[in-house]
């Protein structure tokens, strides 16, 4: 194993040395130190990380771990590299039990090379209580981030709507005039959850809020990113373009639109892309003239919204040709068993 770069800690006064070893001294070496601490979590169905062990045999980059030495006597840094070779028996895993667990199924299966690295942080301190409580504030001591409030940090620092041209605005922060002219951010959370899960179906208030959340990890878990050649980027640049259309604007303000448009969009990008604002006008004119003959009294409307237009603009080059009677009746085709 080898070290790269070393800091100290100042709260646990410690020291943390980043290191890599190959897959295959990781499962040599680290897979015995699963079981050596009572309070880490147990190892949890493989189910769980089922996705992750395809991924590794995939190639993908494993997360770090953190392995934790106790040890009264402070370490040279130049002696720090030796010292976790010699003593790493000695040593625990701080964070990343089940990493480990799937790594280790995964070379069951897989035949891993000299390019398959597992990046580690080593922790050396003279005391177990320090090193718990780094484990703590670190790792157990917070509640897990739901996806929606993944989304909304992502969102907040992956995209410039400002340059994309597309007003975005937080309930909290709209007034009158905005709340007019803008996107609400939770819609745009609610499209990204859709485009992402390639379902128009990212909440249902019948299901409690956390069952729904694994639900919809699950949903996104079983999309292997590589599938489309789409970002939720090019949806927003079709989104700047089609929202100057004041119908199209006005369409895609309604949360149940915006949704089923995003979960279609993904799998017609190259076809919108081809369309301007007017263009895309008139597909959403075709579409309320079908949709506005469904008795509302009869179907469940903001669901039938979402799935629909999911529909629409998911198999667009079928369906654009088509006039609002022709639509109506493959849309009742579709609904007929509902």
């Amino acid at each position: 194993m080898k070290i790269l770069d070393l800091q100290y800690d100042c709260v646990i006064n410690g020291t943390v040395a980043f290191g890599k070893a190959s897959y295959e001294e990781a499962v040599a070496l680290l897979i015995p130190l699963i079981d050596k601490t009572e309070f880490q979590r147990k190892l949890q169905d493989k189910k769980f990380y089922s996705k992750l062990e395809r991924d590794i045999a995939d190639g993908c980059v494993m997360p770090p771990i953190t392995v934790a030495f106790v040890t009264a006597k402070p370490v040279k840094e130049k002696d720090i590299e030796k010292y976790v070779n010699a003593n790493i028996n000695s040593s625990f895993v701080l964070d990343g039990i089940q990493r480990l667990n799937t790594l280790h199924r995964a070379s069951v299966t897989t035949e891993f090379n000299d390019n398959n690295n597992l990046y580690i942080n080593f922790i050396l301190c003279d005391s177990v209580e320090k090193l718990l409580y780094r484990m703590i504030t670190l790792n157990n001591g917070q509640r897990p981030m739901t996806p929606r409030h993944q989304v909304e940090i992502m969102i907040a620092n992956a995209f410039d709507f400002e340059a994309l041209g597309i007003n975005v605005v937080a309930e909290k922060d709209a007034n009158m005039h905005n709340s007019r002219t803008s996107f609400r951010k939770s819609d745009i959370i609610q499209a990204y959850l859709a485009f992402m899960a390639d379902s128009p179906i990212v909440d249902n208030k019948k299901i409690i809020e956390e069952k729904m959340d694994d639900l919809l990890v699950g949903k996104i878990m079983a999309i292997e990113p590589t599938k489309y050649k789409s970002s939720f980027k090019e949806f927003l640049g079709l989104i700047s373009i089609f929202q100057k259309n004041a119908e199209a604007f006005k369409w895609l303000k309604t949360t149940n639109n915006l949704v089923g448009f995003a979960a279609g969009a993904k799998h017609s990008t190259k076809k919108l892309k081809s369309m301007n604002e007017d263009q895309f006008a008139l597909c959403i004119e075709t579409f309320d003239k079908a949709f506005s003959d469904f008795n509302p009294s009869r179907i469940k409307v903001g669901k039938y919204r979402r799935e629909l237009s999911c529909e629409y603009f998911k198999n667009l080059e079928e369906y654009e040709d088509l006039d609002a009677e022709e639509l109506l009746e493959r849309f009742s085709e579709l609904t007929a068993n509902d």
